[in-house]
């Protein structure tokens, strides 16, 4: 009899590895795909819950915060590059088996982790949450990707920069095409300025603190925070940068509403309003889309060291609880009601200074929210456009003749700044206001490259805000 050959013995099924940092970025990251919802609202829970648990250190905070932002500011890029490596359309990839995909891709592109533990983790990731199966895929799409490096990768996937500039610095920078020529044209001038913008908008942007007026000091911020943690803001006399981001939520003045978080681009806006000269009282001043409420504050706290009034204003009841929060404490008079702004619930002219910084597409933010710029579309100025002319035209209609309006967005698109002013003022889709410019610039004593004026547009690479645009409009008639 012929002798059977042995079998080799099989190997014992292993259990995946439960990995709770990477683990708490794929839920983070399927929140923001599945719910559209925005990272700086979802990890910070998923954190706090992880250190509650005893899974997470700071160490473990810092690399999860890393691996989400780090993959949704290149997700991109990551797509152009994984497009390479896979035998579909991408379209055709399972959402979370993608998410695992770009997860790993940026270890290995973007951080320092070392190849095999880059591999090795983004697999046993797909082994818990995805199963053995697709694990498998996973495995062979990143030993691909592990091929090159970015630079590598960018050769390959890029076009040349002379061949199709915009599309070359999209995927270099990740950014979507249409945002990129959106923003040259905003910006103007060559390669150079435009390629620092880019960049600029893929840094991790500072955490910056607001000490409130007579409430609070930039000093004593920097006491509480201590100096080798903060420093002074860059412009604006309140303001105070955390140096290695921290935890605001953690310092007494903020726990107690004298401090809050607030870009130091939106406080520059809130000061120059404040500052700017006006004809005639100075009692009663309106913040119209007060939501979340950090220009709020500072206004009501400015106002009130003048004994002035604000009212603080915001459509959504559930944002209009926010500013309520945000104000709660403030010495001096003031109100917040839910209302919209285009059906005012104030007389006319009834204010002498007047914010509406309006709703916008948020370009100027893509640092804080870099899922914004693969959600939205060109077709989102339009949807914008109506409401932003609308609210600009109540604001002048709530301000007296000689007071002031300050018209601001979180955006530098030109089709949300200057145009939308200039309609307004020329009276397309209403009748003309009789209004004169007031010069911005003075206004933001000390901050450099504010343009031609008169009103302003700040950026993130050279200003080291958010790129918030101001205009200022005395009423005249």
């Amino acid at each position: 009899m012929s002798q059977q050959p042995r079998r080799r013995p099989s190997k014992p099924h292993r259990r995946p590895q439960k990995d709770p940092v990477r683990i708490l970025a794929f839920e983070a990251l399927r929140a923001v795909d599945e719910r559209d919802a925005y990272a700086n609202l979802v990890l910070p829970p998923l954190l706090r819950k992880a250190r509650e648990g005893g899974d997470f250190d700071t160490r473990d905070a810092a690399l999860a915060t890393e691996l989400v932002y780090g993959t949704l500011r290149w997700q991109g890029t990551y797509d152009a590059i994984i497009a390479q490596c896979v035998d579909r359309p991408l379209r055709e990839v399972d959402p979370p088996v993608l998410d695992v995909l770009t997860l790993g891709a940026h270890q290995l592109l973007g951080t320092r982790i070392p190849t095999h533990a880059a591999v090795s983790a983004s697999v046993e990731l797909a082994r818990v949450v995805l199963g053995d199966g697709r694990a498998k895929f996973v495995n062979a799409v990143l030993r691909k990707i592990a091929a090159h490096d970015r630079d590598g990768w960018l050769e390959r996937v890029a076009p040349e920069y002379d061949e199709d500039p915009e599309d070359h610095l999209g995927i270099v920078h990740a950014h979507p095409r249409w945002i990129v020529s959106a923003l040259w044209d905003a910006l103007g001038g060559g390669r150079a300025g435009i390629e620092d913008l880019l960049e600029a908008d893929n840094e991790r942007p500072e955490v910056t603190l607001v000490a409130r007026p007579g409430r609070s000091t930039a000093e004593e911020l920097l006491t509480t925070v201590g100096e080798e943690s903060a420093l002074p803001g860059r412009w604006s006399p309140y303001a105070v940068r955390l140096a290695e981001g921290g935890e605001p939520g953690a310092l007494d003045p903020v726990r107690e509403g004298r401090a809050g978080v607030q870009d130091e681009g939106s406080q520059l806006v809130a000061l120059a309003l404040a500052n700017a000269p006006v004809e005639g009282p100075d009692r009663a001043w309106l913040d119209g889309c007060a939501g979340p409420g950090g220009k709020a504050a500072l206004l009501a706290a400015l106002a009130a060291e003048r004994g002035a009034a604000l009212l603080a204003s915001e459509k959504q009841p559930h944002r209009a609880r926010l500013v309520a929060r945000a104000l709660d404490g403030n010495p001096g008079p003031y109100a917040v009601i839910a209302a919209d702004g285009t059906r005012p619930a104030w007389r006319p002219g009834a204010f002498d200074r007047v914010l509406v910084d309006v709703p916008c597409t948020g370009l100027g933010a893509l640092r804080r929210r870099p899922e914004a710029r693969w959600r939205r579309r060109p077709e989102d100025l339009d949807g914008f456009a109506p409401l932003q002319r609308e609210l600009l035209r109540q604001a002048l209609a709530a301000v007296r003749v000689g007071g002031v309006v300050g018209y601001a967005t979180c955006s530098p698109h030109p089709a949300e700044t200057r145009a939308v002013v200039d309609d307004v003022l020329k009276g397309r889709g209403g009748d003309p206001v009789q209004v004169e410019w007031v010069d911005a610039r003075p206004l933001m004593s000390g901050v450099p490259a504010l343009g031609d004026g008169p009103d302003v547009q700040l950026w993130p690479h050279l200003h080291g805000t958010d790129a918030m645009y101001l205009a200022l409009l005395r009423r005249t008639g």
